[in-house]
């Protein structure tokens, strides 16, 4: 066993349970540290010393606070999105002690939210938060031993959903829409990308010769490249031509700052509203992009590929909307058969 100092406190290093331990003694007084170690070696003598991991004095509320200043800070488009899931966390776990937060609580709260009415999407979204935020503490921040988000089963989405923009309904929604909101749907209707990515896309990963756009950070954590059409080509070279100074993203706020997810869902919903279409959400966008390149015969693998799925599973939902060019495929029968015909 050893005292060491860093900065202004005293270090001691320990071997416990064959391994060596490195704790702080929280004080700059050496005589102070020293006393305390021997305390420590005391307890290691007669059993009574158990390590301590931080997470068993840190409580739910402080490490969603690190969480949201370390890893969903304001520029991030996601940021938005989780104030919204802890808007529903906190109240039910901000005062417990990490340790204190089981399996067993967190499926009582998963019901507790079923029987507020919440979708079994938002559950999920909630989950997903603070299972993110148990896992730094686990791996990065070393407060606790285990993660017990881990250990409960997510809800099990409906994802099925088949609702697409026709053109005479787009048609409507773009004259309803302000210019900003414009250039946003016209974007996610020839891009298909999601709306974080669009809302966190900046002019360094937009290539205007190349006629290109990189997504660095997607849904799944991959980079992909999307090409780009003459449509938003279009869009961008006229953006580019009036681009602010004070900010490097693509879409922004009037302060420069990234646009808000929820209040740009409030804006697109009224503007439904008064074009008169119905059931249709901002992601049924992505949907539009994808059938509508299906209905024109477009290979499943590409708008995979370009919808950024990792496997065909998802995109098979579109298959359905590839009659036509099924009905090209079993025209070679006909074809084949005259060729027999006529030999």
């Amino acid at each position: 066993m050893g005292l060491y100092r860093r900065g202004q406190t005293w270090w001691m290093r320990l071997t416990y349970k064959g391994r060596q331990v490195r704790k702080s003694t929280e004080t700059g007084d050496k005589k102070l540290a020293k006393r305390i170690c021997d305390k420590i070696l005391g307890e290691i003598a007669e059993g009574k010393w158990f390590e301590k991991l931080p997470g068993e004095e840190k409580v739910v509320s402080e490490m969603m606070e690190r969480y949201m200043k370390e890893h969903s800070f304001p520029k991030k488009a996601s940021s938005s999105r989780d104030e919204r899931s802890l808007l529903h966390l906190l109240p039910y776990f901000k005062d417990l002690i990490l340790s204190e937060v089981t399996p067993g609580l967190i499926k009582t709260y998963k019901q507790f939210r079923k029987d507020e009415g919440a979708a079994p999407a938002t559950i999920n979204r909630e989950l997903a938060l603070l299972k993110h935020a148990f896992n730094l503490a686990l791996k990065e921040w070393e407060w606790v031993k285990e993660n017990p988000v881990t250990k409960v089963k997510m809800e099990k989405e409906n994802n099925k959903r088949d609702r697409w923009l026709t053109y005479e309904e787009e048609e409507r929604l773009l004259r309803e829409c302000p210019e900003w909101l414009r250039e946003i749907v016209i974007f996610a209707l020839n891009t298909g990308m999601r709306l974080g990515e669009i809302l966190s896309l900046t002019w360094k990963e937009v290539d205007l010769n190349r006629k290109t756009a990189i997504i660095m950070k997607s849904k799944n954590n991959e980079k992909r490249t999307i090409p780009l059409n003459e449509t938003v080509l279009e869009l961008l070279r006229s953006k580019a031509k009036v681009r602010s100074i004070k900010t490097n993203l693509v879409f922004f706020s009037k302060d420069h700052g990234p646009l808000d997810e929820s209040n740009l869902g409030k804006s697109f919903t009224i503007r439904l509203e008064k074009a008169g279409i119905e059931n249709f959400r901002f992601h049924d966008l992505r949907h539009t992009f994808a059938t509508r390149l299906v209905q024109s015969g477009e290979d499943l693998y590409k708008v995979q590929k370009l919808l950024g799925h990792k496997t065909p599973i998802m995109t098979q939902r579109y298959a359905h909307h590839n009659s036509e060019s099924l009905r090209n495929s079993v025209k070679i029968l006909d074809q084949a058969k005259k060729i027999l015909a006529q030999n």
